[in-house]
């Protein structure tokens, strides 16, 4: 609405410039004339709320309180009414040479590449200063993966935020250049009745090229440096070998089953990290914004990068973001750029290479369920759950089709966590009864970027939105957790909790980039694991390099599976003691190869 009303303010302006200020009212001048104050007015407005007031998602009324919409409707007419009264004047003054302008022959081409450069390298630095922001360190893998992913279900800020951030200022900044480029006054200074000219002409066209050069430049390089598209020219250029030579094919190593087959439930928390603890416990936070994970920990089996105390994987190629930490836990493999012959959302063309956890655990006779908060088309979630293990789906659009929501309900990604574990307790409770063994698989988002999604339910203990978000997410993990720790069937039943990317909420953790130090970990939990697993010796547990893949072996022994060679994929059994790839060969160097062209993931796995 907001959007609609300051258009058509920014339109009713332009029309009183062609009635009141225009003089020649032929068809072409009106229309451009229309045109040009439309955008223009509407741009400046923009610009006044974003960069004056500092006010993020301007023309999303639902992300404001009070009488926010009352406000930034009037703050339009203001731009407008001073826009319209500045041009009036304007328009009656003579401003520098009134005589008639010698264009020589190429200056219209010069203003309208410079204005091009100065509009690339703007969008440039903007889509990245909005990118890292936004999401925080994306890699090139994660950037070019989406691209060629569904994007359904994506929360709408994340349309509204790059739309403002990146869009509209780079059209604000490109226009505002523009007319200073096209105009064909030249600055005069008069003085004693004698007019000198302090900034001819030719000074401000070879000015405003430099400057576009300039932005151009400065924008594209900065958008290569903080992406690392560099690393994006080796995944297609140079090649490794490094997959094909530490696979271990789950199609062949020989996996047993216990006699009795265990249950299995693993929850991805989103972005659920070590560092929300407090500093006293190996964490960054002044307060300790996870205590119930905290305390919970206790009961389980933890793997740690540290010493002592709570720690986690290390980050790896191809697995920064939810779809592809689920990929790497799930095949033992990272997510790798898709060649033209895979797009990773197409029907039966997700990875069908591959073999999944989900693959193995149909084969045995699991009855297997997946559930999010969000929709699962998005990232192609749906056609990897439906292609490996043929999973009962229960997304955003299914329990509105079940009637749990309305039809037209939806917030932040879909519907709360805390909706979520309610819906998985009567999910968990069927497929018990079903009386086979069981796979239950969910992924949280109430924690999502930039600054999560905050319950009606939740307390508000904090002036941290995100700070909030965590508390109460993590409270309802545990109270879920517990809950299961009351049924029937959790005797025989391993829990995995494991956070699944490091959080991108870049402006939470300001301030961390500069403590040299620090490591930022996720959390990782395996509750009641098979037999004695959960008594292993602590050189097991800690000061371990590992990665999001080396979960994928540890997942199947955790019930109990016993692996042959103690690797599928390129993952290793953390139970076991035999080194991780990172352990064997070094954190750098697997990534580094990781990033290369493998000619057997691109024909074994993608196709």
């Amino acid at each position: 609405m907001i959007l609609a009303f300051c258009f058509g303010i920014a339109l009713l302006i332009a029309i009183a410039d062609v009635l009141f200020i225009l003089r020649t009212k032929k068809a072409g001048t009106v229309i451009h004339t229309l045109l040009r104050d439309t955008i223009l007015v509407f741009l400046l407005h923009f610009g006044v709320m974003r960069y004056c007031f500092s006010i993020e998602n301007v023309y999303s009324a639902s992300v404001h309180e009070g009488a926010y919409t009352f406000n930034t409707i009037s703050i339009c007419f203001l731009v407008g009414a001073v826009y319209f009264l500045l041009y009036a004047v304007i328009s009656k003054l003579s401003i520098g040479d009134a005589s008639p302008v010698r264009r020589p022959h190429g200056n219209r081409a010069v203003k309208v590449i410079a204005s091009v450069l100065f509009g690339i390298g703007t969008a440039a630095l903007t889509a990245t200063i909005w990118g890292k922001e936004f999401f925080g360190d994306l890699t090139p893998d994660q950037i070019l993966i989406n691209l060629n992913s569904p994007t359904e279900g994506t929360d709408a800020s994340v349309y509204i935020s790059g739309i403002e951030s990146v869009v509209l200022t780079t059209a604000l900044f490109t226009a505002i250049f523009t007319i200073c480029t096209f105009t064909d006054k030249k600055l005069v200074l008069t003085l004693k009745e004698k007019a000198v000219t302090v900034f001819p002409r030719l000074a401000m066209r070879i000015t405003a090229m430099i400057i576009a050069v300039a932005i151009f430049v400065g924008g594209c390089a900065y958008g290569i440096e903080e992406f690392q598209l560099v690393d994006l020219y080796h995944s297609y250029i140079t090649a490794s070998t490094f997959i094909e030579d530490n696979f271990a094919d789950p199609d062949t190593v020989k996996m047993t089953f216990p006699e009795k087959k265990r249950n299995l439930i693993h929850i991805y928390l989103e972005s659920m990290e070590n560092t929300f603890l407090s500093k006293e416990l190996g964490g960054f936070c002044e307060d300790n914004l996870i205590p119930h994970l905290y305390d919970l920990a206790k009961e389980g089996v933890s793997f740690s990068h540290l010493e002592e105390g709570l720690g986690g994987f290390q980050e790896s190629t191809g697995a920064g973001w939810s779809v592809a930490s689920m990929v790497n836990m799930g095949t033992g493999l990272p997510m790798k750029v898709p060649d033209k012959q895979n797009q990773y959302g197409d029907a039966d063309n997700f990875l069908p290479g591959a073999t999944a956890i989900g693959d193995i655990l149909k084969e045995q006779g699991y009855e297997q369920t997946v559930m999010f908060g969000a929709n699962a088309d998005f990232g192609g979630l749906t056609y990897y759950f439906k292609s490996h293990g043929d999973f009962t789906i229960i997304d955003h659009k299914e329990v509105k089709k079940r009637g749990y929501v309305p039809n037209n309900y939806k917030v932040f990604w879909g519907y709360e966590d805390d909706k979520l574990y309610e819906y998985a307790k009567d999910e968990l409770t069927r497929l018990y009864e079903t009386g086979k063994p069981f796979h239950l698989m969910m992924e949280t988002a109430d924690t999502h970027t930039p600054e999560g999604y905050l319950s009606p339910k939740a307390p508000k203990p904090y002036d941290s939105k995100y700070a909030n978000a965590v508390r109460y997410s993590q409270e309802e993990t545990v109270k879920f957790v517990r809950w299961i720790q009351e049924q029937p069937f959790y005797e025989n039943t391993t829990i995995i909790l494991i956070g699944d990317h490091l959080s991108m909420a870049k402006k939470f953790f300001e301030g961390l980039d500069g403590i040299k130090k620090y490591h930022r970990s996720c959390y990782n939990l395996i509750i009641n694991p098979a037999g004695d697993l959960g008594d292993i010796p602590e050189e097991r547990r800690f000061s371990r390099d590992w990665a999001v893949f080396d979960m994928f072996p540890t997942i199947l022994a955790s019930i109990g599976v016993e692996i042959e060679g103690d690797r599928l994929g390129i993952g290793t059994n953390l139970f076991s003691d035999r080194d991780t790839v990172f352990e064997e060969f070094g954190v750098d160097y697997v990534n580094d190869e990781l990033v290369k062209r493998s000619n057997f993931y691109n024909f074994n796995i993608l196709i």
